[in-house]
């Protein structure tokens, strides 16, 4: 499915389900077959762009859980969305968008959703992917045994301290330790200028997981020069690398590291 630029993605070639994890209740839009794919959307939502990149996971021969989690479901992202959805998921219960919050509570609900993707889909696992400010939901829910291969693109969060990880002191302990007995792979992308997803997180992600951190840099000029207005005027800089800065042109530094993420999945998931 195609959408016009500022056209809304009805999301009809989703299945639209209502998964109920430790008695909370959320809407997942399910797409494909194959090993599953837990894909969490940036700020502001589920927009057209998210949906398209998950639509190129379904493609690559896997399961997509879509699970939203804030904002209005296949919107066109306006720089009016800072007020109506960041600020609110901002002080919401389920983000800890600022340092020394620890890991969001909202993982512990995704690591449900991961066991029973996996159970539904079978094979080796899961594979997660974050964006912006569930990039680092993506890492946080390998606790959960299912998850085997998560990938972080741009974390964003703690919004106030470029340089820290969204993740309680106990959560990073186990997950080095679960690095280190599983031989778990992260794979990371970032803009080299990116002001939200600096240069000093992915040092702080390397320190934690040493090399089965994979971090990637895209040089800033490989973004999309004409992204929604969300990303235009509030976001102000090269961000989403497969999502609202990707430039969709064969060859395009963007397209490649999409295609690396697919084929990581792949490796890891035994997709189509």
């Amino acid at each position: 499915m195609t959408t016009t630029r500022g056209q809304r993605d009805p999301l009809t070639d989703f299945t639209h389900r209502t998964v109920r994890v430790d008695d909370v209740d959320k809407t997942v839009y399910v797409t494909g077959s194959g090993p599953a794919v837990i894909l969490m959307p940036e700020m502001p939502g589920i927009s057209p762009d998210v949906a398209r990149f998950a639509r190129w996971v379904r493609d690559a021969g896997f399961t997509v859980y879509l699970p939203s989690l804030f904002g209005v479901d296949g919107a066109y992202p306006l720089a009016e969305a800072y007020e109506t959805v960041v600020r609110r998921a901002c002080v919401s219960a389920e983000f800890r968008a600022f340092a020394g919050g620890g890991t969001s509570p909202v993982v512990a609900w995704l690591r449900g959703l991961a066991r029973i993707a996996h159970a539904e889909c079978g094979g080796p696992g899961v594979g997660t992917v974050g964006l912006c400010f569930t990039g680092n939901f993506a890492l946080t829910m390998a606790l959960e045994p299912a998850v085997v291969a998560p990938v972080v693109n741009h974390p964003s969060l703690p919004l106030d301290d470029p340089g820290g990880l969204e993740i309680g002191a106990d959560d990073a302990t186990a997950l080095a330790e679960r690095v280190q007995r599983d031989g778990l792979k992260v794979l990371g992308y970032r803009f080299e200028n990116d002001k939200w997803c600096t240069g000093q997180r992915f040092a702080a992600y390397r320190a934690l997981l040493g090399d089965a951190f994979d971090g990637r840099v895209l040089p800033d000029d490989a973004a999309n020069t004409n992204p929604p207005p969300f990303f235009r005027d509030i976001v102000g800089c090269a961000h989403s690398v497969v999502t609202a800065h990707l430039v969709d042109q064969d060859g395009h530094p963007t397209v490649q590291a999409r295609d690396e993420i697919l084929a990581f999945l792949n490796e890891r998931l035994g997709g189509g």
